[in-house]
C-alpha cells in the first residue's frame, strides 16, 4: 500500500509539547489516578447504553401507543449519540480502558449502532487525528458536495446556501453512514492520503455480519413484532437517526469549522511549517466548559484540543486536564482556542459556514 504523507515540522517549541505532556502525566502520578475509565465513567456506560436499549425494549414491547413510541425514538436517537460520543470514542481510540479486550467489546457499540468500527478507526483515528483540518487528506472536511467546510476547497454555486443547508444534512448524517458511508470506503481505493488501500477479509466479515445484525434489530424484528405498518417504522427509524445526526454532526463540527481554527495547507515540499501538537492547537476549539450536563453527555467532545492532544487519556479526565494545557499554551505563546457557551460555538459554526459558502471577492 504507498501513501501519500505529509511531514510535521520537528524542531520549533518543543518545549510546548514536552512540558505540557510531562505536567499531564505527574498530573495522574502525583494524584495516583488511572488515565482508563473511573467509576463516574462506568456510570454513564451503564445508563447511556440503557437509555438506547431500555427504549428499544419498550418499544419492541408493543405495549405503547404511536405517539409514546414516537418520543421512545426521540430518546433512541439522544442514546445513540450519547454512546457514539462517551463510549465508542473512548473505546476505539483505546482510551476506556488499559485491557485491548474491554476496548474492543465496547468499541463495538459502535457497530451495534449501525456504522463500523473498523473504519472509523482508519478515517478517524488515524487521518482526522493526523492531518487535523488539511482538505484533500482530512476525510471530516469532505461531508457532501454541497457544504465546502475548508477555505482551500472549491467553490460551487450551491455552497452560497450551505449554512441553511448544513444544518438539515447533519440530521442525516448516521443515515447515510448507515446505508453508504461505510460500504463507500471498503470500495474506496484513495482513503485520506492512502493509495490502493486494502482491508482484511475479517473485516469484510464483520461489516457483513454487523450490518446484518443492526438492519435486522432495528428493521426486520420491529416490523414482524408491532402492531405498525411499513410507513410508521420508517418514520421512527428515520426519527432516531435525524436525532442522533444532528446532535453528533453539529456537535463534532464545531471542534474544527469554527472561526478561530485555521485550515493549513502544506508547503512546496508537501510538509505542514509546524510541529503535530501545535497544529492540533491551531486546527481545534474547545467550548462551553461550565456547562456540565453537556460535558457528561457528549464525552468530552467539548474538549477537543486536549483529545487531540492526548487521544489515549479517557474522556471523563479532560476537565481536570484542560487547565494544565491552558496554562503551558499561555506560557509559550500558542493558540488555546475556546467559546465560553455552545451557542457561541453554534453561531460561530454558522458564520463560518456562511463566510466558506460566500464567493471570493475578484
Amino acid at each position: 500500500m504507498a501513501a501519500t504523507r505529509i511531514s510535521f515540522k520537528r524542531d520549533g517549541k518543543k518545549a510546548f509539547s514536552r512540558e505540557v505532556k510531562q505536567k499531564v502525566n505527574k498530573y495522574f502520578k502525583e494524584n495516583n489516578i488511572s488515565k482508563h475509565a473511573n467509576g463516574r465513567m462506568v456510570l454513564k456506560t451503564i445508563i447511556l447504553l440503557t437509555t438506547y436499549f431500555g427504549a428499544y425494549g419498550l418499544i419492541i414491547s408493543n405495549s405503547f401507543s404511536i405517539e409514546s413510541m414516537v418520543l421512545l425514538c426521540l430518546i433512541m436517537g439522544i442514546g445513540m449519540a450519547g454512546i457514539g460520543f462517551s463510549i465508542s470514542h473512548d473505546a476505539l481510540h483505546g482510551a476506556y480502558s488499559r485491557n485491548k479486550l474491554v476496548n474492543r467489546l465496547l468499541g463495538y457499540s459502535f457497530d451495534l449502532l449501525g456504522a463500523n468500527s473498523y473504519i472509523w478507526k482508519i478515517t478517524h483515528n488515524i487521518i482526522h487525528h493526523t492531518y487535523t483540518n488539511i482538505y484533500h487528506h482530512d476525510e471530516d472536511l469532505e461531508v457532501a458536495e454541497f457544504i465546502r467546510l475548508s477555505p482551500n476547497a472549491e467553490h460551487k454555486p450551491i455552497h452560497r446556501i450551505q449554512h441553511i443547508l448544513a444544518f438539515f444534512a447533519y440530521g442525516f448524517a448516521t443515515l447515510f453512514w448507515v446505508f453508504v458511508k461505510d460500504y463507500k470506503y471498503f470500495f474506496k481505493s484513495n482513503l485520506g492520503p492512502y493509495e490502493n488501500k486494502t482491508h482484511p477479509k475479517k473485516e469484510w466479515i464483520a461489516l457483513i455480519i454487523t450490518k446484518a445484525l443492526y438492519y435486522s434489530y432495528m428493521l426486520i424484528i420491529p416490523y414482524r413484532l408491532l402492531s405498525i405498518t411499513w410507513w410508521q417504522l420508517a418514520i421512527g427509524f428515520l426519527i432516531i437517526h435525524f436525532t442522533a445526526g444532528i446532535i453528533l454532526g453539529i456537535v463534532f463540527q464545531l471542534a474544527h469549522v469554527v472561526e478561530e481554527t485555521e485550515h493549513p495547507v502544506e508547503n512546496n515540499e508537501g510538509n505542514i511549517e509546524n510541529t503535530w501538537m501545535i497544529h492540533q492547537l491551531e486546527t481545534t476549539s474547545d467550548f462551553a466548559h461550565e456547562n456540565k450536563l453537556l460535558c457528561w453527555y457528549i464525552g468530552g467532545l467539548n474538549y477537543q484540543i486536549e483529545h487531540h492532544l492526548f487521544p489515549k487519556i479517557c474522556s471523563i479526565h479532560y476537565p481536570e486536564i484542560s487547565s494544565i494545557v491552558q496554562n503551558v499554551a499561555r506560557k509559550y505563546d500558542v493558540p488555546y482556542h475556546y467559546h465560553e457557551t455552545f451557542t457561541v460555538a453554534i453561531k460561530s459554526h454558522y458564520d463560518t459556514l456562511k463566510a466558506f459558502g460566500a464567493p471570493a471577492v475578484a
